[in-house]
């Protein structure tokens, strides 16, 4: 339907996306067809000048709410030229939507894409919409010739617009956020592959385009479910992407992680494409390599870096006379050499080694295990063949259990990778760590392998170390080896967990992490372990905080594994006694330490905990003490904003709350108002439960709720309410949610199970 003279541009475009059922290629197609009957309804067929489209509406590719590029073009001189222009763009302007405009002629427009890559790379998308086509063909021609006769030179500029690019929006093929435009291997590198290939310097490949319509038609429900402009796939919007784009569960239900897994499938595509451009590009524009030249004669230099595996031409290839059929370590060989020289596979040997590789045996033999090791001993290496493996389907014949994790999204907001990636990223991170542990070995095995189970139902940990030991026994570690990969992969959280849910000054917690782990070699590797995936998982999941709690846990079920004594309760220090002994209240604040000195009576505990929320200090911990009728509690903290507060403010607020004057239940709910955290995402129920071997003469209660400023001490009031004493409190917040783990008795003893459903009770009401 053709707009009315009326109509606004935005009317326009909400009359299209009102239809019922246009999706995809046909919305495209649709907003196209509306847009330019609306833009040439204001040129008309005037012979002097012509209205072209660049970018998404020149490539017939846009998305609903993305800014238009317009180019209006004239031969000579042209009476009310500027009349004209204005007459197109301002009823744009005044529609609401975006726009990038110029006037020029085509030999000016040329001479700007001389001097600036981005212009040349926008106008080889020129397309007519309006006016004298023949100055559109004429600019097409002259910017394809341009380009065709620079890009050779321009090459290493467009890579680095690219890598900018990248170092801004990560890589689309492992992001749980990924940006469908601007991210490694999303829309902007399908444009770099177009334009190469425009250049005739390279191909672009069919799966590329494929890949390029995954994109197109993720981006366009992401604007229409958002109604603005926005290209970054947050997970609160997965869901209704999914809705929109048909892609639903067995249940009926939007399949939220179909919508990932294609953008991450289709970035794979893009990136490995063009990697293998860079590369074609690099050889076929610089010159031939020194060694080479010196040599004599135009050959290829073939250098070898493994027993069938050649360098040539920068990539890895295979020898003349490699037998893959019959050589069933090649595979994990020619891996490993590439990964220690740095180089990437050629294309054809990737496709020969997937066409004719021998079948993976079982067990691997100890030279493929080697291999495999020292593939994984490269770091940051490793990754880009591992990868490389995958695309081409060589990775899932070693580890099968590969297709459970592939792609496969991670709903937790700290974790900022697929689990494939993330998994590959562990390993590379605990190479970091070889040195210090007896097994470096089983390290980075246990640390590809250690989240697994994430692709089976049940709990990743135990699910997980089952597949482990199929896998390491398949890999053909002996038992013993084998049974320290699986512990590493079944108590991979025990450190993290531990050491911030549980009080380490009681025996029991040291107890525990000694039997789990069971030796000095597990303990050790474990440690490794969690400082790994911390860091491949995000800066949010690790602090110098917990890092301090995981290095005190270990160092003291160490002892213990070397025979030393569980360790008792530490007593109070001489300046906590002399706080007591004052008898008045008191606040001390150093570093991250708060110490809080007050007459015992019900209540200042969770009066204490509001107070420093009112001060915007997270707990991370706290231990409860009395002492000649004082309670002396100790907090561990960090600023949410700026820095510490000072003491006495701190001590004059917690003396008003005590008396009652303060009115901080009040002021605590206008403080979560004011930063209360936004988001489209339901809030989900708290969680309690109850561990009762796991403490020594108390129960610990654990809670884990969405995060706010003032539940502590919310939570804290309930326990109080209900009658329970609170030894010591540990807390850990992680991605918007907290663990809160409380050592809890009742008249002195361990709570009875009688009494905890009302109790949950009143901590759910809270």
């Amino acid at each position: 339907m053709a707009p009315t003279p009326s109509e606004s541009l935005s009317e326009v475009r909400a009359g299209v996306l009102r239809r019922p059922g246009l999706v995809c290629a046909d919305l495209r197609d649709a907003l196209t067809d509306a847009y330019d009957a609306w833009l040439r309804a204001r040129l008309g067929d005037r012979a002097d000048v012509a209205l072209v489209a660049v970018g998404g509406l020149g490539r017939r590719e846009p998305a609903p709410f993305s800014d238009l590029d317009l180019v209006l073009l004239y031969s000579g001189r042209v009476d009310g030229l500027a009349e004209l222009a204005d007459s197109i763009w301002y009823p744009i302007w005044d529609s609401g939507i975006g726009l990038d405009h110029s006037v020029r002629t085509p030999a000016q427009a040329v001479d700007v894409a001389k001097d600036d890559l981005k212009a040349v790379l926008g106008l080889l998308d020129v397309r007519h919409v309006a006016g004298d086509e023949s100055l559109s063909s004429e600019l097409r021609a002259r910017v394809v010739d341009l380009w065709r006769s620079t890009a050779g030179k321009r090459v290493e500029e467009l890579r680095d617009i690219s890598e900018t690019r990248w170092a801004n929006s990560g890589e689309a093929a492992f992001l749980l956020e990924p940006n469908v435009k601007d991210s490694r291997g999303a829309l902007r590198d399908v444009q770099a592959l177009h334009a190469l290939a425009l250049a005739q310097l390279v191909d672009l490949p069919i799966p590329v385009r494929a890949a390029n319509t995954v994109f197109l038609d993720v981006r366009g429900e992401l604007h229409r479910v958002t109604g603005r402009d926005q290209d970054e796939l947050r997970l609160q919007e997965h869901d209704a992407v999914a809705a929109a784009l048909g892609l639903r569960t067995d249940d009926g239900e939007a399949d939220r992680d179909a919508v990932l897994r294609r953008v991450n499938l289709a970035a794979r595509t893009v990136a490995h494409a063009l990697d293998v451009t860079w590369h074609k590009v690099g050889v076929t524009t610089a010159r031939r390599p020194l060694r080479q030249r010196l040599l004599g004669g135009s050959g290829p230099v073939r250098e070898g870096i493994a027993r069938d595996v050649v360098a040539q031409d920068g990539e890895v290839v295979l020898a003349r006379d490699a037998a893959p059929r019959t050589d069933p370590g090649l595979v994990l060989r020619a891996a490993r050499a590439a990964a220690e020289n740095e180089l990437p596979f050629a294309s054809f040997t990737l496709a020969r080694l997937a066409d004719e590789a021998a079948p993976v045996p079982d067990p691997w033999t100890s030279a493929m295990r080697t291999d495999f090791v020292a593939l994984l001993g490269t770091g940051q290496a490793a990754i880009p063949v591992l990868e490389a493996l995958d695309l081409a389907g060589l990775l899932e014949p070693l580890l099968p259990e590969w297709a459970t994790v592939r792609c496969r999204a991670q709903h937790n907001p700290v974790h900022r990778y697929t689990v494939d990636r993330h998994l590959m990223e562990t390993a590379a991170r605990a190479d970091e760590h070889t040195r210090d542990v007896d097994r470096p070995d089983l390290l980075l095995v246990g640390a590809l392998l250690h989240d697994i189970g994430k692709g089976y139902p049940g709990d990743h940990s135990i699910v997980g170390a089952e597949r482990a030991r199929v896998i390491a026994t398949r890999m053909g570690f002996d038992d013993a080896d084998v049974d320290v990969i699986v512990a590493l992969v079944r108590h991979h959280l025990l450190l993290p967990d531990t050491a911030t849910r549980r009080d380490l000054d009681d025996p029991m917690t040291v107890a525990l992490v000694r039997d789990e782990a069971g030796s000095s070699l597990v303990l050790s590797m474990l440690h490794a372990l969690s400082i790994a995936d911390a860091a491949a998982t995000g800066p949010g999941a690790w602090s110098e905080w917990k890092g301090r709690l995981i290095d005190d846990l270990v160092r003291r079920a160490q002892a213990v594994l070397d025979g030393g004594a569980l360790p008792a309760p530490a007593p109070l220090d001489d300046e906590r006694r002399a706080l007591a002994a004052e008898g008045r209240l008191a606040v001390v604040i150093r570093e991250d330490e708060v110490v809080v000195a007050a007459p015992d009576a019900p209540g200042v505990l969770y009066r204490t905990a509001g107070v420093l929320a009112l001060h915007s200090l997270d707990v991370h911990a706290a231990s409860i003490a009395t002492q000649d009728g004082m309670a002396v509690n100790s907090f561990v903290v960090s600023p949410r904003f700026g820095e510490l507060p000072d003491a006495a403010l701190v001590r004059a607020d917690l003396a008003r709350a005590v008396e009652g004057t303060l009115g901080l239940a009040d002021r605590l709910r206008e403080k979560e108002r004011t930063y209360a955290r936004r988001g489209s995402q339901p809030r989900r129920p708290p969680r309690v439960s109850w561990f009762d071997d796991e403490a020594t003469d108390a129960t610990i209660v654990e809670i884990r709720a969405e995060d706010s400023i003032g539940l502590l001490c919310r939570v804290t009031a309930a326990l109080e309410r209900s009658g329970l004493d609170v030894s010591s409190a540990i807390v850990s917040s992680l991605g918007g949610s907290v663990v809160d783990s409380f050592y809890v008795t009742k008249g002195g003893r361990k709570v009875p199970e009688a009494d905890r459903r009302d109790i949950e009770i009143e901590l759910r009401t809270v």
